[in-house]
């Protein structure tokens, strides 16, 4: 039996294909990252070569920021066969953990930070400012300090902001496809 359409028949019942893989790889993907940022040296960054770190840095955020343009602009688009549901919760994740990674190197200059002193300490300064908490408990007293702060409340806003709409719309896409369907096989 064919179904209108010309389409392949499909038993009673059953469902349309799931990607259920796609939530559980960015989570898998978030999670390898995190461990390595917990175990990747970064003694070859910090103030005896601070023209290395700042390029590493700037490089970083610079790439993740064309990488998000262009996963938003596949989304805009809606261009197939494109997977933001892992590659833009990856790549706002690797923004966090650049973030933090930069935080914890300027740890090695006394007097850029108070409070901030290990690689959780400078995740977790991280997540706040990303949040807007502030609890006060960790300063950034330095200039560098406070240039990466306001560096990543610009970032924050502008890309992360952008590529969680893009997310938001690629999901709320795809759930409407889905219920246009189950409206379509009943």
């Amino acid at each position: 039996m064919r179904r209108e359409g010309g389409g392949s028949p499909r038993r009673r019942g059953a469902r349309p294909p799931h990607r259920g893989g796609l939530p559980v790889a960015a989570v898998l993907l978030v999670a390898a990252l995190v461990v390595g940022y917990f175990h990747v040296s970064l003694d070859w960054l910090g103030p005896d070569r601070p023209a290395l770190g700042w390029t590493v840095f700037g490089l970083a955020l610079a790439l993740l920021a064309l990488l998000m343009l262009w996963q938003i602009r596949n989304v805009q688009l809606g261009r197939p066969h494109t997977r933001p549901g892992i590659v833009i919760p990856v790549l706002m994740s690797l923004s966090v953990l650049v973030f933090a990674a930069g935080y914890f190197v300027l740890t090695r200059d006394p007097g850029e930070f108070s409070g901030l002193r290990t690689r959780l300490d400078a995740l977790y300064f991280t997540l706040a400012t990303l949040a807007t908490v502030g609890y006060g408990d960790i300063t950034p007293h330095g200039q560098s300090a406070r240039a990466v702060t306001m560096l990543q409340i610009l970032y924050n806003f502008v890309f992360l902001t952008a590529a969680a709409t893009a997310l938001s719309q690629h999901v709320r896409s795809r759930a409407g496809r889905h219920r246009t369907r189950d409206d379509e096989g009943t």
